[in-house]
């Protein structure tokens, strides 16, 4: 079975001890990483220099981190392709319908933007929103992140990031 991390909209410039702890006691057992967006700074990539780390742009990124990263990306896993995007491109009250129809034929289609955690699917396709990490921005909410299992199919479960 493949495990992976997934997390997005952390909206840091310079990753604290805090967040680095947070990132180590989600993602302790986990090699693989993809971050859907606003990351902000690219130094966020360096808390994620002992795992394949895969990230996309947000509309909140700097310079240092829309130089590193594209704005979508497909990536294989064994058979299966899961698509990552911010999604600020999209739209906001009907994002998943844009996503769905324009990538329906990936298997798995992780997303950030909204802050909203989100896992379900939309007919075969497994539609991850891991909401924000540290719980930015929207209504003073508990930080999310979602692991996503390959394993004769893909499965997707959201977690609350522990408070330390």
């Amino acid at each position: 079975m493949i495990r992976i991390g997934v997390l997005s909209d952390t909206h840091l410039g310079q990753p604290d001890e805090l967040f680095q702890e947070q990132v180590g006691a989600c993602f302790k057992d986990i090699g693989i990483i993809l971050h859907a967006g606003d990351l902000t700074s690219a130094a966020v990539i360096e808390t994620f220099a002992d795992k394949k780390f895969y990230g996309v742009q947000g509309n909140m990124c700097d310079a240092s981190s829309r130089s590193l990263l594209p704005e979508c990306r497909k990536i294989t896993i064994g058979d299966k392709t899961l698509v990552l995007v911010h999604g600020h491109r999209y739209g906001y009250h009907d994002l998943e319908e844009r996503l769905y129809n324009e990538f329906y034929q990936a298997d798995c289609i992780v997303y950030g933007h909204t802050h909203t955690p989100s896992c379900h699917r939309i007919g075969d396709i497994l539609m991850v929103n891991p909401g924000s990490f540290l719980g930015t921005g929207r209504y003073g909410s508990r930080g999310t992140y979602a692991i996503l299992e390959f394993d004769n199919g893909i499965r997707g479960q959201i977690f609350e990031v522990p408070r330390l």
